[in-house]
């Protein structure tokens, strides 16, 4: 049952009327009039940003994201992205999920993205999580399904080891999770995956030092929480991941007791990128499975 904002005509329609008639939001970087996707256009110009009060800075941080149109009872889904990535890494898989009629957020990650770092707050961990647990608590206000690709996979681990009442099931993505410290994010895809896409955030002025403070801190290290997960998990890899080795995913399987493992065929380190209509249905029949609705994966 919908709980408030009503139903607009769009999602009722394919996704190819998605938002075509807006313009960029103005604090994106000029760039983005050069972008050729279709999909991230229109992903593009429904960011906006929201205002986040957190403990380690006096300004309220005015916080990128896209919203949903629509809001529901149930589980919210809310995606994270990779290493100094942003939500436009979704631009593929988001639409099917919304007109799947999911309620679905995507969510730049503190030192990354098109938040406003101008006033440049500390981007560790701690700092990632706090702002993220502070954006759920002002915006999402009940469990959410936390999808987390790559690195995205150690801060979903991190934030619902830390805020078990704010995730009530997880989805991991060719998890960047058993490696210490920073030195192999240099591994992880950045601009590669999505060409000029991918580069769009790192032309703020703050992008370099927002991401220094960040590797300067350490990096995430799960490893010792991932046997401590509770929340029912779906990890999806791709058989083809030369970034990560998919022999890993059987390991993280075994190591979360409430897990579901799919062995993507044919797929490298980003399914939503490359495969996402098979990454979207996997999350939305995993939700559905979730909310009582029988399981589709196979």
């Amino acid at each position: 049952m919908f709980v408030s904002l009503r139903l607009p005509p769009r999602v009722m329609n394919c996704q190819n009327s998605w938002q075509e008639g807006l313009d960029f939001p103005t604090f994106l970087p000029k760039e983005v009039q050069t972008i050729r996707d279709s999909a991230a256009i229109k992903m593009a110009k429904r960011i906006v940003r929201l205002p986040v009060k957190t403990s380690f800075t006096e300004h309220c941080i005015m916080s990128s994201c896209v919203k949903p149109y629509l809001k529901k009872e149930s589980s919210p889904i809310v995606l994270l992205h990779g290493f100094d990535s942003s939500c436009l890494e979704w631009r593929y898989a988001y639409p099917l999920l919304e007109d799947a009629l999911f309620e679905t957020w995507a969510v730049d990650i503190l030192g990354w993205g098109f938040s406003d770092l101008e006033k440049l707050p500390s981007c560790n961990v701690a700092s990632k999580r706090e702002h993220l647990y502070q954006f759920w608590k002002s915006y999402i206000k009940r469990p959410m399904v936390l999808v987390g690709p790559s690195l995205g996979a150690a801060v979903a681990i991190d934030f619902a080891i830390n805020h078990p009442e704010a995730v009530s099931n997880l989805v991991l993505i060719d998890a960047s999770v058993y490696a210490e410290g920073v030195g192999h994010l240099i591994k992880l895809p950045r601009m590669v995956a999505y060409a000029a896409i991918g580069c769009l955030h790192c032309l703020f002025p703050w992008w370099k030092e927002a991401t220094l403070d960040f590797m300067l801190s350490g990096g995430y290290n799960v490893v010792a929480q991932i046997k401590q997960l509770k929340q029912r998990t779906l990890i999806i890899w791709g058989e083809k991941d030369n970034i990560i080795s998919s022999k890993l995913a059987q390991t993280l399987h075994d190591e979360i007791q409430e897990s579901v493992l799919y062995l993507m065929s044919n797929c490298g380190h980003i399914p939503h990128v490359e495969k996402p209509s098979q990454a979207a249905k996997l999350i939305m029949d995993f939700v559905k499975e979730t909310e009582g609705c029988s399981l589709n994966v196979k």
